[in-house]
């Protein structure tokens, strides 16, 4: 069985450092995911609130934190129950801008858990949308 792994690919007219602050600081966050309290930082526990809830949506740990290049953290969300998946960002400098990569792993598997992972995939697809034109229209303003 092949595992199920969501890999994502997007690329961003912004500079790698301007990428990593629309992937770690609050405010930057809210405008296209969901807000912390506080910025992410290795070691730091990772929970993300609805920015209209304000529910606790996303919780995790930030492993690792390496500006403007590497993010990761381990990401669960309510209906996951006790699994633990990782969340990898990369961000490559590109002639105009930066390629950002997501690779999301350790997600449930199984039958079961396929409408899980179509959510969450639809979810990435529809979060990378909201990224581009939140940092597209900072960007070209």
């Amino acid at each position: 069985m092949t595992d199920a792994v969501l890999q994502k690919t997007i690329f961003l007219r912004a500079t790698p450092d301007v990428v990593w602050d629309y992937l770690t600081e609050p405010n930057r966050l809210a405008e296209w995911f969901h807000k912390p309290e506080q910025p992410l930082a290795a070691g730091q526990k990772l929970e993300m609130f609805g920015t209209t809830s304000g529910d606790l949506l996303i919780w995790g740990e930030v492993r690792e934190a390496r500006r403007p290049e590497y993010l990761e953290y381990t990401f669960t969300v309510k209906p996951m129950g006790d699994a633990i998946s990782v969340v990898k960002w990369t961000l490559e400098p590109v002639p105009g801008g930066t390629r950002l990569g997501l690779l999301h792993e350790g997600l449930p598997q199984g039958v079961e858990a396929f409408s899980l992972i179509l959510a969450l995939d639809n979810g990435w697809d529809e979060h990378f949308g909201k990224m581009r034109t939140a940092l597209h229209e900072t960007v070209d303003a």
